[in-house]
């Protein structure tokens, strides 16, 4: 049980020291959705090429799969 009210702590302490971060995240209307969205999207991409291409092309296929 130490061990479980050791990470307690140390959970509650990371969520004082970014209190304000913490704040906006929960009263805020604003969002990063699109943004998480689009990264998964491009890392989705980059991932299925396996690497073989430089990034010339990654541009080329974000951009046609972006239409």
């Amino acid at each position: 049980a130490s061990a479980e009210a050791s990470a307690l702590k140390g959970f509650a302490k990371g969520i004082n020291q970014d209190y304000q971060a913490v704040n906006q995240a929960v009263i805020s209307t604003i969002s990063n959705g699109q943004v998480e969205g689009q990264v998964n999207r491009l890392k989705t991409i980059k991932r299925n090429m396996y690497g073989r291409a430089g990034f010339e092309l990654l541009r080329k296929i974000v951009l046609s799969n972006s239409r």
